[in-house]
């Protein structure tokens, strides 16, 4: 029986990674007890929104195969490998850099919004405020007051839309400047992404300050980073920088896992007109460049900024909407590619003790 249950499930296809759920060692167990059979169909991205597609592709297939059984589909986000020589943190599993080369072209909105998109496919998210002199994650997820402290050494996350978030501006005075040199910047976001009580997370998402300088590159070396998410807008300025902040990791072998185009295209509320205000395939021309995957084109939306402004993102306020269906596929998309990623065994590795008995 169960070699039959695999030969059929072989045949099927998961419609998010290509791969059968046999190949892909998405089929985890099968048990028989008392005349009944169980299939375990285990997803190593998430998935919430997909495991009801692919329990029913399962399910139709085994009854054309002749086999009744019972399926169950889960995920298991695991931790991936980051740069060589950097450590994985305890209760992060993957630590996502959200990054542009020049400021202004909607990075944080798609942070949030990216966040928000995984949580709502059923992974435990956390977004760190990374953009240390224009920290605007506050106001754009509508957090108030500062972090509490239980030991006086560690600070608990502040949680907005269920997400676990970290940010300098909920530690200063939003209308004191940051008037920090480089080191001093670098030791504050690395004493905010250390002592912050994250809980249990599959994605840290951080919001990176734009441009490609000191902080930015420390950033890259220092915290351990499962890849990198480039934010462009169709603009040739634009792009100009964006290729800078590719190279930039590209050096520092944080794999890149794609480029998000934002404000791609413009459609007039009152007429439907259809235009490419800032230019029209930046984003894809480089993607083919540099043989990165172009992750998702978002449109230039009031709605999109209205919901920040008012701390309640449009992937949270109109999950309905068009914006929101682009930025949870470019979010899915982001699973995808991470789950590609060679497994993190450092926390697998056993300790060599050596004494002189």
């Amino acid at each position: 029986m169960q070699n039959d249950i695999r030969q059929c499930l072989s045949q099927v296809i998961d419609p998010n990674t290509g791969k059968d759920l046999v190949s892909s060692k998405a089929l985890k167990n099968i048990t028989e007890n008392d005349g009944k059979t169980t299939v375990d169909i285990e997803l190593d991205y998430p998935a919430k929104t997909q495991a009801p597609i692919i329990k029913k592709l399962a399910e139709d297939k085994l009854k054309e195969c002749g086999i009744t059984a019972d399926v169950n589909v889960t995920q298991n986000i695991i931790a991936h490998q980051v740069q060589r020589g950097v450590k994985v943190m305890k209760n992060v599993r993957n630590i996502i850099a959200i990054s542009s080369g020049k400021g202004g072209v909607g990075k944080s909105t798609v942070a949030a919004n990216i966040a928000l998109a995984l949580q709502e496919e059923g992974a435990k998210v956390g977004l760190l405020d990374a953009d240390i002199y224009g920290p605007s994650q506050p106001t754009m997820l509508g957090i108030h007051g500062a972090p509490t402290s239980v030991d006086g050494k560690s600070m608990e996350p502040l949680k907005s839309h269920g997400l676990q978030v970290a940010s300098i501006g909920t530690l200063v005075d939003p209308d004191q400047p940051m008037i920090w040199r480089g080191p001093m910047a670098v030791g504050a976001l690395q004493q905010l992404l250390a002592q912050t009580n994250w809980k249990d997370l599959d994605y840290l998402i951080v919001d990176m300050p734009p441009g490609t300088g000191d902080i930015q590159l420390s950033l890259s070396q220092e915290v351990p980073l499962t890849g990198a998410v480039v934010v462009t807008t169709p603009q040739d300025i634009a792009l100009m920088d964006a290729r800078k902040g590719l190279v930039m990791f590209d050096k520092v072998n944080v794999p890149i896992l794609g480029i998000v185009e934002n404000m791609a295209t413009h459609i007039c509320s009152n007429c439907g007109h259809e235009e490419h205000i800032f230019g029209e395939g930046g984003a894809r021309r480089m993607s083919r460049q540099y043989g990165v995957e172009l992750l998702g084109e978002i449109p230039l939306d009031i709605n999109i900024r209205l919901s920040m402004d008012n701390g309640d993102p449009i992937v949270a306020s109109e999950p309905d909407s068009k914006p929101a269906q682009v930025y949870r596929e470019i979010a899915r998309k982001i699973g995808l590619l991470v789950a590609q990623r060679n497994k993190d065994y450092s926390a697998k590795m056993p300790n060599i003790k050596v004494s002189n008995d």
